[in-house]
């Protein structure tokens, strides 16, 4: 059974390979470092998902609550 770290690492090393490979199919020449980290911490700490439902300019007294 994976832990919480392994899970963390394969998410980091899937992070880092789909980043590279993304880089190498746009020809870059040389790692773009500051990609890579954001890669890496969107998968060490992923963006809460937003929420679902109706926007607050989309509620009226028919379907408000």
């Amino acid at each position: 059974m994976e832990t919480d770290k392994d899970l963390q690492r394969t998410a980091v090393a899937t992070a880092i390979t789909v980043e590279l490979q993304r880089q190498a199919e746009a020809g870059a020449q040389r790692v773009d470092v500051e990609a890579l980290a954001d890669a890496v911490l969107i998968a060490i700490q992923p963006q809460a998902p937003e929420a679902e439902g109706r926007k607050p300019n989309e509620l009226n007294s028919s379907n408000d609550g």
